[in-house]
């Protein structure tokens, strides 16, 4: 404890800062160094530790525990004589020399020039999971088993095809769920998951199974896309720019988001691997190269290779050459690789008397999005259609198109031209928009909050007695007027859906445009404090008092007398020279400290005042 208090003592803040973000601990109830070190050596911290060593780091730090002195000191050289013995390879016992440095800036074990000192706790740690869920020690420092290959190589070629078939496909219906969010959220159950009409809407949308959409819809959440708000999911800002990218782009984002989400160690264990390499051997070799393990190994696995199917990234448990790309930070290089198998993207489309559209091809986003604007989409696949009817046209008219905008849309992206029929409909329906209008109602008309008004009074009658409306609680105030507890977007959108030529106006009678698009707008984060930080500013705090060195000296000497260990205790004498004892401090008390002489075998008491340097007893003590 003594060693390690005083190397934190010793590093740089910023090196500091560094090693404790590496290491698992509560920094909330430390206030100085020595809370810092029995932390960062509790049992939890140092499991959490060792768990993420890999095998060849987990062997030089068990041959440095084995060959320490009871004072925890050994050499580098004992390490690597220990290692020979325990018959590792030559490359771990190479290596070890760059090993020791990493868990020194770990903290599990620390250099000082030719020495290294185990903390006693990560010791003890060590050697109670060694034999139980840690390997022996010969198993530890054993070379790495050999990668089976395949006596026939697959055609990579085809498996490339198949992967980018899957990884369009997960595109495809990530925009799909992204559509349907932004037309009608989805409703979050208080017990968790999608409410069941919601998720068997945006099931039928995506054409994925109700089992595959949480998945779907989890892989969407972690990329930003959806958000949500209150009691509903909905598309996020993020996502609808998403939306409006190419197929390359969509999948680039999510391919980087599933990389983020696995752990760096697992990340470059893949990368590293040959082409012998399939989803039960990064099993077993991850199982192998981090014998720790701890539930981040599994949970790490799991995502690794369920999401890697849907992104394309393997096919039936074989990664191919895009899964290497991206765990290894290429990114884009992957998704330049996998565009090359994805279907090429058209941008104009059949329109066909019988009012659906027909795209011959995956159409671009922009026009896809333009399309849906003023038409319902009839089916999704590589030729998708899509359906206009009067009540769609009177969506997009409430939106601000007009029947001019629409008809100049049409004639630069259809191949066909635009049949009689459907300049008939957009038309009459520019002709009938705004029959019906629903308004805010005024403050005194409470409980009702909007007013639905029409000139042609047998329109209102028809309104007031239509069941499919009976949701909006429509009640007849006059012959032209209808009044709903709703406000008027939701009462708009119900007279939308049942097909009525409706139009929102504000107080003054003028046209509101609306759009069904629902976005969640991500908020700011607010400004969080760094919580290591906030822990290195109250030990320097501590540490600046009055009377520094020597309330340093109490407490190194105080977690002495707890551990009941020796030290060399340098003494300043009365004439100025300074005296070396050997001393096994019993306790700490109103500045003096009480101790027992080892080699005079007589208890001391001693002022702290007086007290020049402690350190660690020698090893032949």
């Amino acid at each position: 404890m003594l060693v390690l208090a005083a190397r934190l003592r010793a590093l740089p803040r910023e090196v500091l800062a560094d090693a404790l973000r590496s290491r698992e601990f509560d920094p909330s109830g430390v206030d100085d160094l020595f809370d810092l070190a029995e932390a960062i050596t509790a049992h939890d911290s140092v499991d959490h530790a060792l768990d993420r060593l890999e095998r060849p780091a987990l062997a030089v730090l068990a041959a440095a525990s084995a060959t320490a002195d009871d004072a925890g000191w050994t050499t580098p050289a004992r390490i690597r004589a220990e290692l020979s013995r325990l018959g590792a390879a030559d490359a771990i016992a190479d290596d070890a020399a760059s090993v020791l440095d990493r868990l020194d800036a770990e903290l599990l074990a620390l250099r000082d020039a030719d020495r290294v000192h185990v903390p006693g706790e990560v010791a003890a740690r060590l050697k109670a999971r060694i034999g139980e869920d840690l390997p022996g020690l010969e198993a530890l420092a054993a070379p790495a088993p050999p990668v089976a290959l395949r006596a026939e190589r697959p055609d990579e070629g085809l498996l490339e095809r198949r992967a980018a078939e899957t990884a369009y496909a997960t595109v495809a219906a990530t925009a799909e769920l992204l559509a349907g969010l932004a037309t009608q959220p989805a409703r979050e159950l208080a017990k968790g998951g999608l409410a069941l009409p919601d998720a068997k809407r945006l099931a039928e949308a995506t054409g994925v199974d109700l089992a595959s959409l949480p998945r779907l819809v989890r892989r969407a959440i972690e990329a930003g896309l959806v958000m949500r708000d209150g009691p509903v999911w909905l598309e996020s800002d993020r996502g609808a720019e998403w939306a409006l990218r190419g197929t390359s782009a969509r999948w680039e984002l999510l391919a980087e988001s599933w990389r983020e989400r696995i752990p760096a160690a697992l990340r470059e264990l893949v990368a590293r691997r040959n082409d012998g390499l399939s989803a039960s051997s990064v099993r077993d070799d991850a199982a192998w190269y981090y014998p720790g393990g701890g539930r981040w190994l599994p949970d790490g696995l799991d995502r690794l290779l369920d999401d890697a199917e849907a992104l394309g990234l393997a096919v039936a448990g074989e990664p191919v050459e895009t899964a290497r790309l991206v765990l290894a930070g290429d990114v884009a290089g992957a998704a330049e690789r996998l565009a090359r198998h994805f279907p090429h993207q058209v941008d104009r489309v059949y329109v066909q008397h019988d009012l659906t559209i027909v795209s011959p091809g995956p159409l671009e986003p922009s026009l896809d999005a333009r399309l849906r604007a003023f038409a319902d989409v009839e089916g999704r696949d590589l030729a998708s259609s899509y359906r206009v009817t009067s009540s769609s046209v009177n969506r997009a008219l409430a939106a601000g198109e007009t029947a001019a905008s629409l008809r100049s849309f049409l004639e630069a992206v259809s191949l066909t031209g635009i049949p009689q029929p459907l300049q008939y409909l957009i038309d009459e329906s520019a002709a009938r928009f705004g029959s019906v209008r629903v308004s805010a109602a005024d403050p005194s008309e409470a409980p009702a909050r909007s007013s639905v008004r029409s000139d042609d009074a047998q329109l209102i009658g028809t309104l007031a007695v239509d069941q499919t409306l009976s949701a909006l609680g429509l009640r007849q105030s006059g012959s032209n007027r209808l009044m709903s507890r709703f406000p008027p977007e939701v009462v708009f959108w119900g007279l939308s859906d049942a097909r009525y030529p409706v139009a929102a106006e504000d107080g003054e009678g003028r046209i509101v445009r609306l759009r069904r698009h629902h976005v969640g707008r991500a908020p700011t984060p607010a400004p969080r404090t760094d919580p290591i930080e906030a822990l290195l500013d109250r030990i320097a705090e501590a540490d600046s008092g009055g009377g520094t060195e020597q309330a340093w000296l109490a407490r190194q000497l105080e977690a002495a007398a707890r551990a009941k260990e020796t030290l060399n205790v340098t003494v300043r004498m009365p004439g100025g020279d300074t005296a070396d004892y050997l001393l096994a401090p019993a306790s700490v008390a109103n500045g003096r400290l009480r101790a027992r002489d080892r080699r005079a075998d007589i208890e001391r008491t001693l002022p702290i005042s007086a007290i020049a340097a402690v350190a660690p007893a020698p090893a032949d003590a």
